[in-house]
């Protein structure tokens, strides 16, 4: 499993438990109807077009948490490029067990990859520049863990998990709390107050807000939003590497590059996990 504070065998027990209550509920009528019971059944995962597998550790648990006698064999590694006709692993044991959780795993596989997949062909497109492609929250809600995962194994970062775990001053924050001194005044405060260690973000829309940030200080990011070329560029040389700098806002493959190479340190890109292909994917017996 990925080093990622956000997984845990608690938290991915706990994701499998509620989507198998949500896919089988009472029982899977169809298998229990049409298979005898102890029906031996072998079933291999077969990958239909290129791209980055990720997922298969998952699996594996998925198999092993609805029928812990199945028997997995994992042939490729998550994060691996792979074919059409590449098998990413082998199942053995009830067929009962495989065809009530093939659709699980199948839907986690296809959509990890797809993220994965996605994401790695972006970082591609900026290798040659010093930025980090990133995520955000715009996830499936109660698959942002699996999401964030399937980022990961693209060669992409994560940015905040949640609200809880790192601040981010977005402009409606700033408006409400009336204006930039007053947001980050505050949330210093109120951080100080329940002792919490907190990384600050602010978001910023043109370059006089990039002024009173550096003037007020005590962040660790800021962020760029929705900014154009020479305006980045600008914001990158008034900086001058004090604080890290993340581009944000509407990036799309076609700018990517462009933004790369203005000198921000990261991009966030909502799509890598709300506008995406799965893979094709599928579960044959043999």
């Amino acid at each position: 499993m990925e080093n990622l504070p956000y997984l845990s065998a608690e938290k991915i027990h706990g994701f499998i438990r509620e989507a198998l209550v949500e896919d089988v509920g009472p029982g899977d009528y169809s298998t229990l109807g049409s298979i005898p019971k102890h029906q031996y059944g072998q079933a291999k995962l077969i990958i239909k077009e290129s791209g980055i597998i990720a997922g298969l550790e998952l699996a594996e648990k998925i198999f092993h948490q609805f029928d812990p006698s199945l028997v997995v064999e994992i042939l490729l590694k998550d994060g691996d490029f792979v074919n059409p006709g590449d098998i990413g692993l082998k199942v053995k044991g009830s067929a009962a067990s495989i065809l009530t959780t093939e659709r699980l795993v199948l839907n986690c596989l296809q959509r990890m990859s797809g993220i994965a997949t996605k994401t790695h062909q972006l970082s591609q497109m900026i290798a040659h520049t010093k930025a980090r492609l990133m995520d955000t929250r715009k996830t499936t809600p109660n698959f942002r863990m699996i999401e964030k995962w399937a980022v990961v194994l693209g060669g992409g970062l994560n940015h905040r998990f949640a609200l809880y775990d790192m601040v981010m001053l977005k402009d409606n924050h700033i408006d409400f709390a009336g204006g930039i001194s007053n947001a980050i005044q505050n949330v210093k405060r109120y951080l100080d107050q329940e002792g919490l260690n907190l990384k600050i973000e602010v978001e910023t829309r043109n370059l006089k807000e990039v002024e009173e940030v550096l003037a007020i200080g005590g962040i660790d990011f800021i962020m760029l939003d929705n900014m154009d070329y020479d305006t980045m560029r600008k914001a990158v040389s008034m900086v001058g590497g004090k604080y890290p700098l993340e581009a944000s806002g509407g990036i799309t493959e076609e700018t990517l590059k462009n933004v790369a190479e203005c000198g921000v340190d990261y991009i966030s890109v909502g799509a890598l996990t709300h506008h995406l292909r799965s893979m094709d994917i599928s579960l044959k017996a043999y």
